[in-house]
């Protein structure tokens, strides 16, 4: 396995901008991310994240042919993610995850504030810095509402026996809730990332165990009442769901211990 440093995708980093600027159909580029403005936190497990800014007219060309980035080194792996750009990864196994957008789209789109790697003259700065406002935060009620729903309705689909649906709302769903209340709760030790709440968590919340809301595909049960005990502890819970919540589990646990 090829084994890239930073200075490996800083450097690749530079390089796509120099390929942009020859291109003459680009006006800028800049990373966001660890590619960003929060580059000390890059190692060898980063991918690169960035914006492609392409001259008036040009979007198009820079989405669907990617030799500014295959003149650099070959492409082992591309695929168009989204209707404006790609995920990609080089044949050393620098992987990229990009947006191509013109000057006028950018006024419109939330991002992450970004930092220029490479501009055109005349093109300031201040495009790495969004405009548009992001979406207003989740309030505490309504995620507390959402953990309960998505626990009770969970357990009610695994005792039907649908297990793979019953498993990701109570373990992925109303964890990714959880994620999102404790965010609203304590001030985080890292960067959080507006855009996925379950990245740096460990380092954000060194505290906060979550392993015993994910016990494992056939513990769903048990996962929901940690799920439950955790928002008892810390929240007023609505008694109706949290005893409907409760007694459906120990069926499920009463009736898997009686067929075991």
């Amino acid at each position: 396995m090829v084994v890239n440093t930073r200075l490996d995708l800083l450097q690749r980093l530079q390089e796509i901008g120099q390929s942009l600027e020859h291109s003459g159909e680009a006006l800028a580029l800049f990373g966001l991310g660890s590619a960003g403005i929060e580059r000390e936190r890059m190692d060898q497990w980063s991918d690169l994240d960035f914006f492609a800014i392409a001259k008036d007219g040009k979007k198009a060309r820079l989405i669907d042919l990617l030799d500014w980035l295959s003149n650099i080194r070959p492409l082992a792996f591309a695929y168009r993610n989204t209707i404006d750009g790609h995920k990609v990864m080089f044949d050393d196994g620098i992987f990229c995850e990009f947006a191509v957008f013109e000057l006028d789209e950018l006024p419109r789109i939330f991002y992450s504030p970004g930092q220029m790697v490479w501009a055109a003259p005349g093109v300031p700065d201040t495009i790495c810095q969004p405009i548009a406002q992001p979406p207003a935060a989740r309030t505490e009620s309504w995620l507390i509402g959402e953990i309960l729903g998505n626990v009770y309705v969970g357990l009610g689909r695994y005792a039907r026996g649908e297990r793979l649906s019953g498993f990701r709302l109570v373990q992925v769903d109303a964890v990714n809730r959880v994620l999102e209340l404790t965010a609203l709760a304590a001030a985080p030790a890292a960067p959080t990332d507006r855009f996925a709440p379950e990245r740096r968590f460990e380092f954000r919340y060194p505290d906060q165990a979550v392993a015993p809301f994910m016990p494992g595909y056939t513990a769903t049960p048990q996962a929901a009442l940690h799920v439950l005990d955790w928002l008892k502890a810390r929240y007023p819970v609505n008694e109706a769901m949290d005893q409907a919540i409760r007694q459906i589990a120990a069926e499920i646990l009463s009736r898997t211990q009686a067929t075991a």
